[in-house]
């Protein structure tokens, strides 16, 4: 097949491109560095030419609310755009676990926005949700850091290793379009707290993990549904031990 994918130089896009290219695929990573925006629709219609499938794995690089609506809904009008006039068959968007349940954060509301517009875009899609990604565990403690202590809820999260994702994106693609939304989550559902704790412990960070309820997460209350998928939600096989280790 041939597939392109944009936001190719990233941290799932890398691992994607290889995951493909080793299947024989022809794959086309695309960024703004090979002369590829998708927030403008610069380089697109050239990029797609000939292509079959199309994998969007960008993301915003400002979290700011009317910065990140933006960068999704602009990005996604012009990929759909431009996926249209090249005849693409199967258009994956990489999205979140549970966007629709945060509604006060203004990146899943970005989320959600873009997944209404691949919906109503009239390309034949598939929408992959996964949780959040192991790697980003530690900025999460950091955004709620003061001092030496970090406060956190209890509510569940069931990371995900990058690795797992990419691998869970490179079946999707050459498979025909489920037209919906499919989930990917890690291989274990741990209270945000004690994982927290975990990753501490391995990485001799001395910070104490206070337990707080009333805490957020990137700004958002979460409850113990908020971020876990759904029955029927691939797993991934790289549990938090095994990615410290």
């Amino acid at each position: 097949m041939n597939i392109v994918i944009i936001g190719g130089t990233g941290l799932i896009g890398k691992q994607l491109t290889r995951l493909l290219e080793q299947a024989g695929h022809a794959v086309t990573p695309a960024s703004p560095s090979s002369g590829v925006n998708a927030v403008t629709g610069e380089g697109l219609d050239a990029a797609l030419a000939g292509a079959q499938v199309v994998v969007d794995v960008t993301n915003s690089p400002s979290f700011e609310d009317e910065a990140v609506m933006h960068f999704f809904r602009s990005s996604t009008r012009h990929l759909l755009e431009a996926s249209a006039r090249a005849g693409v068959q199967h258009y994956v968007a990489l999205s979140v676990v549970g966007s629709e349940r945060v509604p006060d954060s203004g990146y899943f509301r970005a989320k959600v926005a873009q997944e209404a517009l691949i919906r109503a875009g009239g390309v034949p899609f598939t929408i992959l949700r996964a949780t959040q990604f192991h790697e980003f565990l530690m900025p999460i403690a950091q955004v709620n850091t003061e001092g030496e202590t970090v406060r956190l809820p209890s509510a569940p999260l069931q990371p995900i290793a990058s690795a797992d994702v990419a691998a869970a994106l490179a079946d999707v693609a050459v498979q025909a379009p489920a037209n919906g939304m499919l989930e990917v989550g890690g291989p274990e559902a741990v209270p945000l707290d004690a994982l927290i704790r975990r990753v501490f412990q391995a990485r001799q960070d001395a910070r104490e993990v206070v337990t707080d309820d009333q805490a957020r997460y990137f700004g958002s209350r979460i409850g113990k549904d908020t971020l876990i998928p759904g029955p029927g939600a691939r797993l991934g096989a790289i549990t938090v031990a095994q990615w410290l280790g």
